[in-house]
């Protein structure tokens, strides 16, 4: 992702009807909880920060979309499938009534290397980050930028042999990522590091 939160990789999106699936609401909620807590939403500028995906089959997942980060509230307007990425030519496809978040790379690159794993969050909070880099947490290269296929090379390797856990992404400044076989566990291990750094 640039500074102004555009996005670095090639998007090849269908405009589509919204992707139904039962677990969505779960999802959402989560997704409104982390909003609640500052995690996910905008910056004054308007740019938005944070997301969260669930896998749908194999390597496609369901992410919250572009531009969504200031709403509390999703409906399924504002989810997007993701079909394929593909790293090494730094494109991603993807079908939908909103294009794929900025932040799907780093997604497609975690589902693509854990098979266990259905959902991935990524928030942003100065305080976990600081508090995850200070207490050296698995963390990607500072000088590996976010947006960019060496990004999702280095989260390949962080997730490598775990089946969950978490991720401080040096090179992003404030983000952080979680990775779990259901969105609650996800979710749970966001709430840790909140309970830890924050509160």
């Amino acid at each position: 992702m640039n500074n102004d939160g555009s996005v670095k990789y090639t998007a090849r999106h269908i405009p589509a009807p919204p992707f139904k699936f039962r677990g969505w609401q779960e999802l959402n909620r989560i997704r409104t909880g982390l909003y609640d807590m500052r995690l996910i939403g905008a910056y004054p500028d308007g740019i938005g920060f944070g997301n969260i995906s669930i896998r749908i089959n194999k390597n496609e997942f369901l992410i919250s979309g572009t531009a969504t980060g200031a709403k509390r509230v999703l409906s399924l307007q504002d989810y997007c499938l993701v079909t394929s990425i593909d790293i090494a030519a730094n494109t991603v496809d993807s079908r939908g009534p909103v294009q794929a978040s900025s932040e799907s790379m780093t997604h497609g690159a975690i589902y693509e290397s854990c098979r266990d794993i259905r959902c991935v969050i990524h928030i942003h909070s100065r305080l976990i980050f600081d508090g995850m880099i200070r207490d050296r947490c698995p963390s990607t290269p500072q000088d590996v930028l976010y947006g960019t296929p060496e990004m999702a090379y280095a989260v390949i390797r962080c997730a490598q042999g775990g089946q969950e856990g978490v991720i401080v992404l040096s090179g992003h400044d404030e983000g952080v990522l979680s990775y779990s076989a259901n969105p609650g566990r996800s979710f749970n291990f966001i709430k840790e590091l909140y309970n830890k750094y924050i509160l």
